[in-house]
């Protein structure tokens, strides 16, 4: 589980990265300034969770494999496919209906990190 989640964050890190400086340099002069923002958003959480896909590699390794960090990472990676690519669809075609998803992405997000909490809160438990 460590080294899957391991590999997961990274990816999604440098695609994050990839796909920022592709609507940064490419997207920005087509799409405009509004869609711009929507594709931001979409890049700004994307990155923010594949750094917590690292974070739950490494808390598998200080805790152990768990089936709430188990949930956690695939629910972050669950709402970058939901959330991010929602938004990176919607402001590149303009498509309004895919607004419909994002916000099942953003409860994937949510519920991630609340599998992320009651690990810890479990572990805590174990350790005292």
């Amino acid at each position: 589980m460590q080294r899957s989640f391991g590999k997961w964050g990274t990816i999604l890190m440098a695609l994050s990265v990839g796909i920022g400086a592709f609507g940064a340099h490419l997207l920005e002069p087509i799409i405009g300034d509004d869609a711009i923002g929507v594709y931001e958003t979409g890049v700004h959480y994307h990155m923010i969770h594949g750094l917590a896909l690292l974070l739950v590699a490494l808390a598998v390794g200080q805790i152990g494999e768990s089936r709430k960090l188990y949930w956690a990472g695939y629910l972050f990676i669950t709402g970058i496919i939901l959330f991010s690519g929602s938004l990176y669809v919607l402001s590149i075609s303009g498509i309004k209906v895919l607004g419909a998803i994002t916000p099942l992405g953003g409860v994937a997000f949510i519920a991630g990190w609340i599998c992320f909490l009651l690990t810890i809160l479990d572990s805590k438990k174990k350790t005292r």
